[in-house]
């Protein structure tokens, strides 16, 4: 499966096991992992089962150049947040693109084709992700396709000696939007008990 609109400079397709290598060296580049909540020096193996999860109701997605469909530049996940009929309707992302190929339009690009896909095939209404608060072009690039922050999560990661604080962002279908204002402002309150967080870090899957 794959696909690329016109208009479009990059060729968009699922990810597969043959990506494996291709996805190892975006996420130990130097630039990449300190976004993520990867560690350096990750194995061929770790990215293996990762991609296995497609067939695990995770949904990858990569980005290509045409004329290069086997040389994977980017990727995005789109991962279920818990194994639970009550959130099927939400998925967290999870977005990276190799840096030599940065500021031309993958990420975005990417970005459309995981929104198209939840919006109009997986009935998802709600996308979340994480983004480290000191990211601000991802920040840019994520609210320019209709994500709003909705909370910070204060040292949640830690890196280069130090901790990192997330900025968790969504995206609501106007389904979603619709039904939530048609319920008024009702407010479920858990008291004496600690609220579980189901914003996931979009970011620690892929």
């Amino acid at each position: 499966m794959s696909w690329k609109q016109e208009g479009q400079r990059w060729l968009i397709r699922q990810a597969r096991m043959e990506d494996a290598e291709a996805v190892r060296r975006i996420f130990n580049h130097e630039e990449v992992y300190p976004t993520t909540m990867q560690l350096p020096f990750s194995l061929l193996s770790r990215w293996e089962r990762f991609l296995e999860k497609a067939e695990q109701g995770h949904h990858l997605l990569a980005a290509c150049h045409p004329e290069t469909p086997d040389v994977l530049l980017g990727l995005i996940g789109l991962h279920p947040v818990a194994d639970s009929p009550r959130v099927a309707h939400v998925r967290t992302i999870g977005l990276s693109v190799h840096p030599d190929y940065a500021g031309q339009g993958i990420g975005s690009q990417l970005l459309k084709a995981a929104i198209d896909l939840a919006d109009n095939w997986l009935n998802v209404t709600r996308l979340s992700l994480g983004v480290y608060s000191h990211n601000q072009r991802a920040i840019e690039l994520y609210q320019r396709h209709g994500f709003v922050r909705e909370g910070l999560c204060r040292g949640l990661s830690f890196g280069h000696g130090r901790y990192l604080d997330s900025l968790e962002m969504a995206r609501l279908h106007p389904r979603l939007e619709q039904a939530l204002e048609a319920q008024g402002g009702f407010e479920y309150r858990l008291e004496d008990r600690h609220a579980h967080h189901l914003s996931q870090q979009g970011n620690t899957r892929c």
